[in-house]
């Protein structure tokens, strides 16, 4: 079976840690690493230059951060990132989110769940760490502003209002989404293709001004959606 294979960059100020990252990824069936990069900046240059489908990036480098590495990389649309870092503290969690990365991990992650999680960012997915969701689930419980959209109108927007921007299938997909189900999940719910499901995503992001399905899923949530 002939599948297109996953390009990786990896970002990370410690070069052991992108060796063994490397030689992780290097053993996966259909990812290859493309690029290496010690700091956010080359990050960043190697996101522009490579285009590769997933950065893997550390959350805390010298200079430029991974934060702001990834909001570069993701208003340039040059590549899903996929955000690592040692503690889920709320300043790295929410700023990951506000940056649009796609999915969000500690480095405590199994080498099996990381390579699962590139495969689901590639496909256009969103991955978040148990502990992160957990974190998530809370505030918003509590009622709290995350402040991870694009538009500040987004944040105060009700179904009612969603529901003049957004045809009554991007609805249903954007409440999905706030329940964490999958492209693939969405489309077995919806009775619908994947390339479908896939449109609709697209068609919220943009015109909710959205960067990423995370902050669409956290949108859904605020609204009561999901």
């Amino acid at each position: 079976m002939n599948q297109e294979r996953i390009t990786v960059v990896l970002a990370d100020d410690h070069s052991s840690i992108r060796a063994g990252l490397r030689l992780l990824l290097e053993t996966a069936e259909g990812i290859d690493v493309i690029g290496e990069a010690a700091d956010g900046a080359a990050a960043v240059s190697q996101a522009f230059a490579l285009r590769p489908d997933v950065v893997l990036m550390d959350a805390r480098m010298p200079g430029t951060d991974g934060v702001a590495a990834t909001r570069r990389i993701v208003a340039d649309s040059a590549a899903q990132v996929l955000m690592l870092t040692t503690f889920d503290l709320d300043e790295v969690v929410f700023g990951a989110l506000r940056a649009g990365a796609s999915g969000f991990l500690l480095k405590s992650v199994e080498p099996d769940q990381l390579i699962d999680a590139i495969r689901r960012v590639a496909a256009g997915d969103g991955v978040l760490a148990p502990e992160v969701t957990r974190k998530l689930l809370r505030e918003f419980a509590g009622g709290d502003d995350l402040e991870v959209n694009a538009s500040p109108s987004s944040s105060d927007d009700t179904p009612a209002e969603l529901s003049e921007h957004l045809t009554r299938r991007e609805l249903d997909v954007l409440a999905a989404l706030g329940r964490g189900l999958s492209n693939a999940q969405i489309a077995t719910e919806l009775f619908v293709s994947l390339a479908t499901v896939k449109t609709h995503v697209s068609s919220i992001l943009s015109k909710q001004q959205l960067s990423s399905r995370m902050q669409a899923a956290i949108l859904a949530r605020e609204a009561r959606l999901a």
